[in-house]
């Protein structure tokens, strides 16, 4: 089985100022993509994860990224080593994602073992490590594979999409 994948974010914005005889214009085009090859080196990758998941009221969730997730065909994913990842909240959401600080064995090579990212409502997060990183994000099975997500608050659930590309080695 392989894979290819291309991640990518694109920001396009423009600033205006009215002038006495015309308009000032500083527009901003931002675009960044990496396209990995199937495989396990630098620039490759031979994993992906996708699930949509819902918390009840004040629940939390670890994502094992080591051997616990299963695929779209139903086998276990093991990474070892994330290339990209995207968490969006739905807008429908009425509490805060809280993603991160894992009570035992974190994920802790994106966020270090304490830090949280708060995804409100329709908010989201990627991180893509750049197709030459060797390092990317490592994942240690037993010590380092866990992903805590959260739901901030009692009264509702919450609704959040997730992606992981990476590799088995």
């Amino acid at each position: 089985m392989g894979l290819s994948s291309l991640m990518s974010l694109a920001v396009s914005a423009e600033l205006t100022s009215a002038q006495d005889l015309g308009t000032a214009r500083a527009p901003v085009v931002f675009r960044r993509a990496v396209t990995l090859d199937s495989g396990t080196g630098a620039g490759k990758a031979d994993k992906v994860w996708s699930d949509r998941r819902t918390l009840a009221a004040s629940a939390t969730e670890d994502l094992d990224l080591a051997g616990v997730l299963l695929d779209a065909f139903g086998a276990a994913v093991t990474f070892a080593k994330v290339k990209g990842i995207y968490i969006a909240a739905a807008d429908t959401n009425t509490n805060n994602v809280i993603v991160g600080a894992a009570t035992t064995n974190a994920w802790a090579t994106l966020l270090n073992a304490t830090g949280t990212l708060t995804l409100r409502p329709g908010a989201s997060v990627g991180a893509v490590a750049g197709a030459a990183d060797t390092t990317t994000y490592a994942v240690t099975a037993g010590t380092g594979d866990l992903l805590k997500v959260a739901n901030s608050g009692a009264g509702s659930s919450v609704t959040y999409d997730v992606v992981i590309v990476g590799s088995s080695a």
